[in-house]
């Protein structure tokens, strides 16, 4: 049975972990679920923004770990490599884009764009992120996509918008 076949609303709300690492539900879409998730945080991101720099990667620090574990159960539960319905992995990764580019619409339309771009074709050396075991290659990738969207984009401020 594949994961498409697993999981569906009563999967996402029986376990906790389930529901984390759906990303509350986009991780069910038929269509583009990592994109969805990508978007959901768009929602995380405009509830920490205005705190303090400190107190914002004291919140992601916890949201990453919890996004670990929450994918690490979901593996094992579903028994699948990386389905795409953990979008956990899109949104914390993303998250940490977010985070650390200056706040303006643009640059966070670029770094969507980006990310989702690195995230999909998942060029060397991202590609071998994603064969790490479990949860780490699952979040690694993305977290690999993360950083090339986010240098790509303070590049394209700096040259572009400055």
């Amino acid at each position: 049975m594949d994961s498409d076949t697993l999981v569906n609303r009563e999967f996402l709300c029986s376990n906790f972990w389930h529901f984390i690492a759906l990303g509350f539900g986009s991780g069910l879409s038929k269509t583009a679920p990592g994109s969805l998730g990508t978007l959901v945080t768009f929602v995380y991101f405009f509830l920490i923004h205005k705190l303090d720099f400190q107190l914002q990667c004291l919140i992601y620090t916890l949201l990453f770990w919890l996004s670990f574990f929450s994918t690490q159960k979901t593996l094992i539960n579903l028994n699948v490599k990386d389905p795409s319905c953990i979008v956990i992995d899109e949104i914390i990764a993303f998250l940490f884009v977010l985070i650390l580019l200056p706040f303006n619409y643009y640059l966070f339309v670029i770094a969507f764009i980006l990310f989702r771009l690195f995230d999909i074709i998942k060029p060397w050396p991202i590609s071998l992120l994603e064969k790490l075991p479990g949860a780490y290659g699952v979040i690694a990738d993305d977290m690999g996509a993360a950083l090339v969207s986010l240098i790509l984009t303070l590049l394209i401020n700096i040259y572009v918008f400055a």
